[in-house]
């Protein structure tokens, strides 16, 4: 004689089966009409009474709607805005999009590192204002940055290290035996940074005329390709914009960039006084893998001794 077969175990709620049990009703003969056909305790009491429960109604279920092509996206709203208000795109092309790539080309290499110090640079604010009337009797400008850009030279010629690239494929650090120090340039395509060739070969007036040259071609959209190129060594001076300390980034494939902010005046201990001196924030930044911390400061510092002792630098001659 074969086994019975098991009964099947009825899915009911626990308040239906205390409720069945309570009125004698048996779970399996009664139709659920819950999730999954479970018996609920509205199926017991219409049990006991005879009748059949009504099952819930299904819970709608929205069909998915298409995906929307690109074009019917782009038509959501008006060209111009977006869900806050009205915007502007502009394409990011030409020169912005050259200084985007070497930007980020440099951010990706380097390991970046930037120090800030301060000079002062008091002797020096007296000696550029005598020395810009005779520029101006040549019809030059002469501003900071040709001394800048001197006083940079002669730090670089002391820590040649810093004047280098790196030719990532061979794995060499390629000193260069010339200084052709970039400058930035603010333009209305964005900043460009112009290279002056053989700064060493130059005097204060040679540089500023050749920075005002540079400068004019520049925002004028008339510099070449030539005169963009070739930098050894670069200096941004942002305090032309009332910036005082910065974290620069490298102009690509140089290894270091100095940074200039805003001359002000500051109290500063003089001999052992109280002072007001003409200050100028100084940041430098570089590229950790070539330069060790120890020279980077030994580098600023020597930079700092040509701007607080001027007479140094040479008015006409290189």
């Amino acid at each position: 004689m074969g086994a019975l077969p098991e009964k099947e175990e009825v899915t009911a709620a626990p308040k239906a089966r205390a409720l069945a049990k309570k009125l004698g009703i048996d779970l399996a003969k009664v139709s659920g009409t819950g999730p999954g056909a479970m018996v609920t305790e509205a199926d017991v009491k219409a049990a006991s009474e005879g009748k059949a429960a009504v099952p819930a109604p299904p819970i709608p279920v929205e069909a998915p709607r298409p995906e929307a092509r690109p074009e019917e996206k782009a038509e959501a709203r008006p060209a111009g805005q977006d869900k806050y208000g009205e915007i502007e795109r502009i394409p990011i092309r030409g020169v912005r999009k050259a200084i985007a790539k070497n930007l980020i080309a440099s951010q990706k290499t380097a390991a970046f590192v930037t120090g800030m110090d301060d000079a002062d640079v008091t002797e020096l604010w007296a000696l550029r204002k005598r020395e810009a009337k005779v520029a101006k009797e040549k019809g030059v400008h002469l501003t900071f940055l040709p001394f800048f850009m001197k006083a940079a030279q002669h730090a670089l010629a002391a820590y040649p290290s810093v004047n280098a690239s790196v030719d990532e494929k061979a794995e060499e650090i390629v000193v260069k035996k010339y200084y052709n120090i970039g400058v930035a340039v603010d333009t209305p395509e964005g900043l460009m940074v112009s290279v002056v060739k053989n700064v060493e070969k130059k005097t204060i007036l040679d540089l500023a005329m050749e920075l005002q040259e540079l400068s004019i071609k520049a925002r004028d959209r008339k510099i070449t390709l030539e005169e963009l190129k070739g930098s050894t060594f670069t200096i941004s001076n942002y305090g032309t914009f009332g910036g005082t300390y910065a974290t620069p980034i490298i102009n690509y494939p140089n290894i270091a960039i100095l940074g200039t902010g805003k001359i002000s005046e500051r109290p500063w201990v003089v001999d052992g006084s109280i002072a007001v001196r003409k200050i100028l924030p100084i940041s430098f930044t570089f590229d950790h893998r070539i330069i060790d911390g120890a020279d980077a400061a030994r580098f600023v510092n020597r930079v700092i001794s040509y701007l607080e002792d001027p007479g140094r630098i040479f008015i006409e001659s290189a």
